[in-house]
């Protein structure tokens, strides 16, 4: 009897020295795996900080090149978007890496899902392609005052996807460069010259002559109007209540609404010296 019990003693006590043992193995374990971790994601956090000082100095040492180089403004913020993109997904790989997922299979899986995820994107695919082109033909860059569609503004950015305009009353407005590559745009700043128009009604009965030859002395006051192609001026068409006579002179671009403004100004208070009258809605009433 006392040998059974002995025997007992002895099995319970090895299996609690082996149970004992396999939970110091598993805790081992734990605490290996949990250095590890620890030390892969502290490096993966290191890499992602001195990752991103990097990008943002190499960001800032390219556009100190572009500027220095006097490339386009449209291009500068179109290649530095680009960069920032292609550099952020080189840091998203070294992390990944450093956590310990196999940059080859995550590449694999990123290259199978890429098909997916152009099917998906095809819209701002077609937007990169359309801002490619814009950089190649260049149908307005920075800066130009252009119209597309019912939308018009400055350029004050052609990024990958978009081109940004502000309005005059200072909004931003994003269009997608897809459109605008393949869309009816209107450029305001291409050409050096634009043709500024005014159509001025006076009463019936004032002297045609007198109208005109005040007209051409309030433009010859005025420099900034371009003698060559010369003012143009001609009656325009005798309507209900008005004779209205146009006027056509050519500008600097940059002189447009200056020019506009100021004439209109000009004729106002010089007619009204001259005592040529402006036409306003009248309605004679005969009474039986």
């Amino acid at each position: 009897m006392s040998l059974f019990l002995l025997t007992v003693a002895a099995v319970a006590q090895s299996a609690t020295e082996d149970g004992f043992s396999k939970l110091q193995i598993f805790i081992q374990q734990m605490i290996d795996w949990g250095v590890d971790a620890g030390g892969r994601l502290i490096g993966a956090i290191i890499i992602f900080i001195v990752g991103r000082i990097i990008i943002s100095f190499l960001k800032k040492l390219l556009a100190k090149l572009l500027a220095k180089r006097h490339i386009d403004p449209g291009i500068q913020s179109f290649v530095k978007s680009l960069t920032n993109i292609l550099l952020t997904i080189l840091l998203i790989i070294a992390v990944i890496g450093k956590l310990g997922v196999e940059t080859t299979s995550f590449a694999a899986l990123l290259a199978s899902a890429g098909v997916a995820i152009g099917m998906a994107l095809s819209g701002n695919l077609q937007n990169f392609a359309g801002g490619l082109i814009v950089l190649l033909f260049r149908p307005f860059k920075v800066g130009d005052w252009i119209e597309y569609l019912n939308v018009s503004g400055t350029v004050r950015e052609i990024q990958i996807f978009h081109t940004i305009l502000t309005t005059a009353d200072n909004k931003v407005i994003y269009i997608p460069n897809g459109a605008v590559s393949s869309g009816t745009v209107t450029n305001y700043n291409r050409e050096e010259t634009r043709r500024v128009e005014w159509v001025i009604g006076v009463d019936y009965g004032e002297d045609y002559g007198k109208v005109e030859e005040t007209v051409r002395g309030i433009l010859a006051k005025d420099k900034r109007v371009l003698n060559d192609p010369a003012p143009f001026i001609a009656l325009h068409a005798l309507s209900a209540s008005s004779v209205n006579v146009v006027v056509r002179v050519w500008v600097k671009s940059s002189d447009y609404w200056n020019v506009y403004f100021d004439i209109n100004k000009e004729i106002y208070v010089v007619f009204n010296k001259e005592g040529i009258n402006f036409p306003f809605p009248q309605l004679t009433v005969h009474q039986a």
